[in-house]
């Protein structure tokens, strides 16, 4: 099975920055895209931003402009630069993969991991 380890999250002032990582284990399968959703108290989990295989990315209206998705040159450990955070950024975010597996395609999730924004 395809798994997802994150790290960086944590608390920061308004204004401050922070950066995600996932990296995914290696395995028999070809990673067609990475990225990660959100999903803050009450409301619907929700794209952040992802990157496909041939580097192409999008981005959530929300963070457009402030966040900036890469990946490494292995393309199984994705990154998330998180800039000019606000509070309404507060939320678990989630790394997602989907990949294709012995022909079979497939999405993977993490277990997520808290970002806090204070004001």
């Amino acid at each position: 099975q395809v798994q997802l380890v994150e790290s960086g999250g944590g608390l920061v002032q308004a204004g401050g920055s922070l950066r995600l990582s996932c990296a995914a284990s290696r395995s028999a399968y070809t990673i067609n895209a990475m990225g990660w959703h959100r999903q803050a108290p009450g409301k619907q989990r929700e794209l952040v931003a992802r990157i496909f295989g041939g580097g192409h990315t999008d981005y959530g209206d929300s963070v457009k402009g402030r966040f900036t998705i890469s990946r490494d040159n292995a393309e199984n450990t994705v990154y998330l630069q998180m800039n000019s955070l606000e509070p309404e950024d507060t939320a678990v975010y989630y790394c997602n993969a989907d990949v294709t597996t012995w022909g079979i395609p497939r999405t993977a999730w993490g277990q997520g991991t808290q970002v806090t924004v204070s004001s």
